[in-house]
């Protein structure tokens, strides 16, 4: 569950970067593009990848210490 989380947070981070930065104007179906203010667009969906990919990487390790053990 907390993998889907990780992915969910990517998939929408970097698909609204790219819709972003493309200069779409579209909001498409990116949460942060239809919640939040236009400025903060492309720092959200920045932020959205980085939580993302924290998490996928902290689930790994996770998975990886509870093998080890």
């Amino acid at each position: 569950m907390i993998e889907l989380l990780g992915i969910l947070l990517l998939v929408q981070g970097g698909g609204g970067l790219i819709n972003r930065l493309l200069g779409s104007t579209n909001p498409s179906w990116f949460v942060q593009l239809h919640l939040l203010p236009p400025g903060m667009h492309v720092v959200a969906s920045a932020l959205m990848v980085a939580a993302g990919v924290g998490v996928l990487f902290a689930e790994r390790a996770r998975k990886q210490r509870r093998r080890s053990d």
